[in-house]
């Protein structure tokens, strides 16, 4: 029987919900899609928000010979066999050669070596998707011959109207229930609806409740929980419970989780969540990525787990994050405000002739801050 989320999927632009940034009038694809705008680009975003949809939409609308694969099973010689189609009489080509490859940052650097060639020549017409920033996980070489196109999260609108397209009627706090809970994630919002209604016959929140308790929406590889489960993670290390943040680490690595991706993500809370408490947390964080990246799995959990004990068990401040938050806030809130004379730079006649960076010496104990901003505290000292 075909799932729900295949029946509902939208087959032409006009049916796509969300992202308007990019399939919006006059926005990229958009444009490359009228156009016939034949071209290699990458979709980074979290799950559910339309990555497999559009690359299939842009292949039909250029007529292509069609193909995918996820980087977590494939390797060299699927991406030949698909290569070698056409040439050794699978049949005449109809449109340019694509290929979707799901979670593209799986592909270790040999496998990303072994593509570039292909797509270089125009014999392959990528299209990768991620939920890694590709700057970190796509070979350089490969990177440059590919757009990248950031996709967000859907708006509780977007997740409405894919709800009502389903065509399962339920009440107001129930679809405010289910879009809370699915964060955005138009796949885990549509496999709910479809397995409690195959359980149950009936949409309440109970019945939601109830079957996010079953099986059907388990961490797996292709990480339909991989949100909730890092989480679950950090949050464990930020209530110093190593024993709760192993076994999130265990959880992860069991279902086949890139360690990379865990490492990062400690790295990011030795400065955010430990911050000023113990600086030399940054350190060992950053020596386990390092780490990670030199041993590979199996063995680099060891790493992981030395490292997450010791974040666990670290003092936690997180004044100097906060802090950034704040400045963040005035600057989005304020512009580009006015940069004191003081401390401008005065490297020309026509600078100092106006007072950039005048006696700055004599000023280093005044703030030195836009004026509106004067004396406004950010860092909450411990």
């Amino acid at each position: 029987m075909e799932p729900l989320a295949s029946k509902i999927r939208p087959q032409k632009l006009t049916e796509f919900i969300g992202q308007e940034h990019l399939v919006g009038p006059n926005k990229p694809i958009s444009v490359a899609i009228k156009n016939k705008h034949i071209f290699s680009f990458i979709l980074w975003g979290p799950p559910g928000v339309g990555k497999t949809t559009l690359a299939r939409i842009y292949a039909k609308s250029l007529n292509a010979e069609y193909h995918e694969l996820s980087a977590v099973s494939a390797g060299k010689d699927d991406i030949r066999q698909i290569v070698d189609m056409g040439i050794k009489g699978t049949g005449e080509l109809f449109g340019p050669k694509i290929l979707f490859l799901d979670e593209i940052h799986r592909f270790n650097k040999a496998q990303q070596d072994f593509l570039l060639p292909y797509v270089e020549s125009g014999r392959l017409i990528l299209i990768g998707a991620t939920t890694e920033n590709p700057s970190f996980e796509v070979i350089p070489a490969l990177l440059s011959r590919l757009r990248v196109f950031v996709l967000k999260e859907f708006s509780n609108d977007d997740m409405k109207k894919i709800i009502k397209r389903t065509g399962c009627k339920m009440k107001k706090d129930a679809t405010d229930w289910l879009i809370g809970m699915s964060g955005g994630d138009a796949r885990q919002a549509i496999a709910m609806i479809e397995n409690t209604m195959s359980l149950y016959k009936e949409i309440n929140i109970e019945n939601f409740k109830n079957t996010l308790q079953s099986k059907f929406l388990r961490y797996d590889k292709k990480g339909d929980e991989h949100y909730n489960t890092i989480s679950a993670f950090i949050k464990s290390m930020r209530a110093s419970q190593p024993d709760a943040a192993l076994y999130y680490l265990a959880r992860m690595l069991d279902a086949g989780e890139d360690p990379k991706f865990i490492a990062r993500r400690m790295v990011i809370f030795a400065s955010e969540d430990i911050g000023l408490a113990l600086p030399t947390a940054l350190v060992v964080a950053n020596d386990v990525f390092r780490a990670v990246e030199t041993i590979g799995i199996p063995e680099c959990g060891i790493n992981l787990a030395h490292g997450v004990v010791y974040l666990s068990q670290a003092p936690k401040d997180r004044s100097s994050y906060d802090a950034y938050l704040k400045a963040v806030e005035d600057v989005k809130m304020h512009g580009n405000l006015p940069i004191p004379l003081d401390i401008r730079n005065g490297t020309t006649k026509l600078n100092k002739s106006l007072g950039y960076g005048k006696n700055y010496e004599k000023y280093t104990n005044k703030d030195l801050r836009p004026e509106k901003l004067q004396n406004k505290k950010y860092l909450e000292k411990k």
